[in-house]
């Protein structure tokens, strides 16, 4: 059996939601690589008695590795290398040669920060030298020092690794943590995990519950895979984590996903409809613009995040009054009148308006009703109209409901946007099936 390994993140922050946990996400992608099995992730705020909870559990499911992140700085609330010392049957103890490089680390910070208090700076530096003894030191990529805690003498107990909270100073140290004999030993059972992503899109997530169904019933050894299905803003990522072994089982899954959802599987290496999107449009040497009203250029936004996307993206209209869509986009007031903001024709004009202010090759536009309110009978709230346009014309348009709230329907629409652009780039006939039509 493969090494186990579990996370605890501290911070009464974290577990607020006051601050979104990246430590925890990325020491599991970490520890995927080596091939150590991930068991659980632990948020606790900065309680002693709740630290110490999560690692008597952690203990008592038999993890090999237990990381820490946050509660190594200077203030009262950072307990973590006490709390671990503690569990682990340590004393805790001053390392003075630690102290000396931190006070070094600290020395031009100091001065340039007029009328600190010194006593009080003294104090810190000593705090987050005090370390249970026999660790492993990290040494600090900020002020605070990693630690890796094996069990006093021969009691039972997993291997902490103590690393600090700010991503910036975490992940600097994780290859100094994984080098060290004591993690190495830990995980010496590890093995090695093939993961893959297939990516769909315009189907329910039910689909694919009935596909693994069909794939159990044909013989696929579903035991030997960790399969985990997610919808996000429309699409369903279908992820396939196995050891060498179990190699045929998957290949047979994908076959019969690609079996059954050949119309709607859009992606076989994980790469996003962004990414996609991109590589269209560098392929045929086109250029892209929009015209967005209810999302309010989140296209733009999702088109440009990519390195490089100046040489394929020209720009974006966001055009969320009427006022704006007639000046940026040309699009005639009369046909606002005639057909509402939020109609099929409005969504052809803002496509074409923005492909002659910009001069581009394509062109989406979107028009839509993202709520709470504004809704009618004839157009309830979620309503969104698109177009894409190429120098031919329109090539498709789309009416859809998207149920949800505002947010949902501004990032789903977006998503829905980047999909019809894939579909007339790669030149699909019935582009954009799954999601509605007029």
């Amino acid at each position: 059996m493969s090494s186990r390994a579990g996370i605890v993140v501290t911070g009464t922050e974290v577990l607020t939601g006051r601050v979104v946990d990246r430590n925890g996400p990325w020491v599991v992608e970490r520890l995927r690589d080596l091939g150590v099995d991930i068991a659980h992730i632990a948020v606790v705020g900065d309680r002693p008695d709740d630290m110490t909870a999560a690692l008597r559990f952690f203990r008592d499911e038999g993890m090999d590795l237990v990381v820490t992140s946050g509660g190594l700085g200077p203030t009262a609330d950072d307990l973590t290398a006490t709390v671990v010392g503690e569990f682990q049957g340590r004393a805790m103890i001053l390392d003075e040669a630690l102290q000396d490089r931190i006070r070094e680390i600290l020395r031009p910070l100091a001065a340039r920060w007029k009328g600190l208090d010194p006593s009080a700076l003294e104090e810190g530096t000593r705090k987050q030298a005090v370390i249970p003894d026999g660790a492993t030191v990290l040494e600090p990529v900020g002020t605070a020092p990693g630690l890796v805690v094996t069990p006093a003498g021969d009691g039972p107990g997993p291997t902490i690794v103590v690393l600090p909270g700010p991503p910036s100073e975490l992940q600097p140290m994780w290859a100094a943590a994984a080098e060290t004999e004591p993690f190495r030993a830990a995980t010496a059972g590890r093995t090695s995990y093939e993961q893959h992503m297939l990516r769909l899109f315009g189907i329910p997530e039910s689909e694919i519950a009935e596909t693994l169904r069909q794939a159990s019933a044909s013989g696929v050894d579903l035991d030997a895979l960790e399969v985990t299905t997610c919808m996000r803003s429309g699409e369903i990522e279908v992820v396939t984590r196995f050891e060498p072994a179990a190699a045929s089982a998957y290949a047979a899954l994908e076959a019969l996903i690609r079996e059954r959802h050949a119309d709607t599987l859009f992606s076989d290496d994980g790469s996003s409809v962004d990414v996609q999107v991109a590589a269209l449009l560098r392929e045929r040497e086109w250029t892209v613009s929009t015209a967005e009203s209810c999302t309010g250029g989140l296209i733009a936004g999702r088109l440009t995040n990519l390195a490089g996307s100046s040489e394929y993206v020209a720009g974006g209209l966001v055009v969320y009054s009427n006022a704006a869509k007639t000046a940026l986009a040309g699009v005639p007031a009369e046909l606002i009148a005639a057909h509402g903001a939020v109609s099929g024709e409005v969504a052809d004009a803002l496509a074409l308006g923005a492909l002659r202010a910009l001069g581009t090759d394509i062109a989406i536009g979107v028009t839509g009703i993202a709520g709470p309110g504004g809704g009618s009978e004839e157009k309830p709230v979620g309503t969104v109209c698109f177009a894409v346009a190429t120098a031919d014309g329109v090539a498709t348009s789309r009416r859809i409901v998207i149920p949800g709230s505002r947010a949902a329907v501004r990032e789903r629409s977006t998503v829905v946007g980047l999909h019809l652009l894939r579909g007339v780039l790669r030149g699909e006939a019935d582009v954009g099936a799954g999601v509605g039509a007029r």
